[in-house]
């Protein structure tokens, strides 16, 4: 089988530039092309050169549908804004989307899931194996305990990032949110202040820390009458999201139109 041809969006990004260090190592995959907005200061520069790996021969390039004219998946850890235009331009062009940007809003998920009815879109707040694994532990053991057990989400990253509660907190929210068989946003205590009153009973707590360089820290608490259970992941290399990515990209190969999550992608949807 031909090598999976892969787009990767801005690649001038953190997990841009980890991507193209890491699909070089990646049996199946082939980058053919590195998107940066116009008027990048890296556009036209060799992206294995000027992202940390020797030259590749694939330029920088702002011209999207030339990129995606001879693409199979695109990988995006862009920006919002970003993102839902990318959707919008995969779809059309009938190309896989592997969606890792957090910050995501309500109309932004809208658009991606229209997207997703031309062709295979899959989206996660965390890419990583041990995330995704942790979200299925949490919805268990959500559904096993119940309401009567409090649950908090605490999250902690580095101090560049600038969305909270992150993506992955939310993943794991909403993971605890259908194991109770409720709506997190109607259940979602956030930034609590001052004289709050007690706690709302069957309320998912979120916190979020920030500074220095923390890849990812999360914790999901389970506090009950007497005893408590913490459930938790800790990244120490930002490469287990790009190889999470390029996973969930060759996994598309053949894939009908959908959204998909990364619990699709590694067989643990409905488990």
């Amino acid at each position: 089988m031909n090598d999976l041809r892969l787009v990767v969006v801005g690649a001038a990004g953190r997990m841009g530039r980890m991507l193209t260090q890491v699909i070089p190592d990646t049996l199946g995959v082939r980058l053919v092309a590195a998107l940066e907005a116009e008027g990048a200061a890296t556009i036209g520069a060799d992206s294995g050169a000027a992202f940390g790996q020797g030259p590749n021969g694939v330029p920088v390039t702002s011209d999207v549908a030339a990129a995606l004219a001879g693409a199979d998946a695109v990988v995006d850890f862009s920006c919002p804004a970003a993102t839902v235009a990318m959707a919008k331009a995969a779809a059309g062009a009938g190309v896989a989307h592997v969606i890792g940007t957090t910050g995501l809003s309500a109309e932004d998920l809208d658009a991606i899931a229209a997207a997703a009815r031309e062709t295979a879109v899959v989206r996660s707040g965390n890419m990583s194996l041990g995330v995704n694994l942790l979200a299925v532990l949490v919805e268990r053991a959500a559904q096993a305990l119940g309401p009567a057990w409090d649950a908090e989400i605490v999250e902690m990253h580095h101090r560049l990032k600038v969305d909270a509660p992150s993506g992955t907190a939310l993943l794991l929210g909403e993971a605890l949110a259908r194991g109770r068989g409720i709506d997190l946003s109607e259940h979602s205590a956030r930034g609590r202040d001052g004289m709050t009153g007690a706690r709302k009973g069957g309320d998912i707590g979120f916190a979020s820390l920030r500074g220095g360089t923390v890849i990812g820290d999360h914790t999901v608490y389970f506090a009950g009458a007497g005893e408590r259970i913490e459930l938790s992941h800790r990244a120490e290399d930002r490469g287990i999201f790009a190889r999470g990515a390029l996973a969930a990209a060759l996994w598309t190969r053949g894939k009908a139109p959908g959204l998909y999550s990364m619990a699709d992608v590694l067989g643990l949807s409905g488990h």
